[in-house]
């Protein structure tokens, strides 16, 4: 799609604020293993970059996905994946379905503060045994008076040990799975700025890679929260998430471009640089030609995003594509960092190398959002060969 001078204004921004205020500090918060959310949260508030598409009544700046797009591209620039993809909760995949559905009470309560910078925010739907099985999950949340009271627990919170509020998928019935679930916002802290009475983080995780983007294990123990901060109609949940998800897998693959190109570029400068046998690694055609053909299906993978935002712009149907750029994304990462990391050596082996966090880090794009076989399964159903099925409906 054409991006206008106003979509270039919005990169050159987030672009300038990851070169001075993220990128000279990422060494070291991959090193503590998280990195201080709210302070980059608020600096990037101030310039309005958590509100981009958000409605302006609450402190966005009211513009279309197309530039959210933008944001989430540029985001590539971040020299690891843990904080684009904090930054992503925050933005698409946290307040997505309350900017569309809350009420005015939990807007003003958790999306306003949230588009300024001075709430963080998590998503609260995976559970231990109900990952990319969204359907199954157990927590639940009972009615008693104008409250509901909470149980249950979720695992793998992106920005968990420093969340304020929860955007929280639970049951509220006993009837079909996919008509049962509800969407509520979750305070996690009282006004001292404490772990709510019944709310616990049971551990910060160890991860493989993300490791500046702390993720948390939550248990919830009779947790009170009123019902005006359920996000929409009660039972709607599914359907919230799963349009909260399409969002969210667009968001993966845009914000993997850059990053799929830096590591390319990166390593055919050092393959130019390192000698072997008396040429350089990069001399090899096996070596050139390789590095060739991944650019080429990151271009492809560019097109492919690119072309979904810009029919979800039309109004069109894009949970397919959303699907297909989610799939290759998540494909194409373990084949770039993989392929790339191997022409770096025994530096590819090292931690301090780009390689090497690219490689540990793009692991989980096949995983988290919905795993590479739920890309597969969606696809499927829309080309119509499914068992037993025989169109998208």
């Amino acid at each position: 799609m054409k991006l206008t001078t106003e979509h270039e204004q919005i990169r050159k921004t987030m672009k300038s604020f990851i070169d001075a205020d993220i990128n000279p500090y990422v060494d070291e918060w991959e090193e503590a293993g998280i990195f201080p959310a709210h302070q980059v949260f608020k600096g990037l508030g101030e310039l309005g970059l958590l509100g981009v598409t958000k409605p302006e009544q609450y402190g966005g700046m009211g513009l279309d996905w197309s530039y959210g797009a933008v944001v989430a591209e540029t985001l590539g620039h971040i020299n690891c994946g843990g904080v684009p993809m904090a930054i992503g909760v925050q933005t698409d995949m946290a307040t997505p379905a309350l900017s569309r559905f809350g009420t005015d009470a939990a807007k003003e309560d958790f999306l306003k503060p949230s588009i300024a910078g001075d709430y963080v925010a998590c998503l609260g739907v995976s559970e231990v045994g109900s990952g990319s099985d969204v359907a199954s999950i157990k927590t639940t949340a009972k009615k008693d008076g104008d409250d509901y009271v909470i149980n249950g627990g979720k695992m793998w919170t992106t920005s968990g040990t420093q969340a304020d509020w929860m955007c929280l998928l639970v049951n509220t019935g006993d009837g079909p799975v996919h008509q049962n679930k509800t969407l509520i916002c979750l305070p996690l802290k009282d006004d001292s700025g404490k772990h709510r009475k019944g709310v616990t983080v049971a551990r910060k995780l160890k991860k493989l890679g993300m490791r500046s983007s702390d993720t948390a294990e939550f248990f919830f123990e009779d947790v009170r929260v009123p019902q005006r901060y359920r996000i929409g109609e009660e039972g709607a949940g599914f359907m919230y998430q799963m349009m909260q998800f399409q969002e969210e897998r667009l968001w993966c693959a845009l914000s993997s471009l850059v990053s799929l190109d830096k590591t390319i570029d990166e390593t055919a400068e050092y393959a130019r640089q390192r000698k072997a046998f008396g040429k350089s690694i990069l001399d090899n055609q096996v070596v050139h030609f390789r590095l060739a053909e991944l650019k080429t299906e990151v271009q492809a993978l560019r097109s492919l995003t690119w072309d979904a935002v810009d029919k979800m712009m039309n109004g069109e149907d894009v949970v397919m594509l959303a699907s297909m750029a989610k799939l290759k994304t998540g494909r194409l990462a373990r084949e770039v960092n993989d392929a790339c990391l191997q022409y770096w050596g025994g530096m590819g082996f090292m931690e301090e190398t780009p390689v090497s966090r690219a490689y540990r880090d793009g692991r989980l794009a096949s995983i988290g959002g919905g795993a590479d076989e739920v890309m597969l399964s969606i696809i499927c159903k829309y080309m119509g060969t499914l068992p037993g099925k025989s169109n998208k409906a």
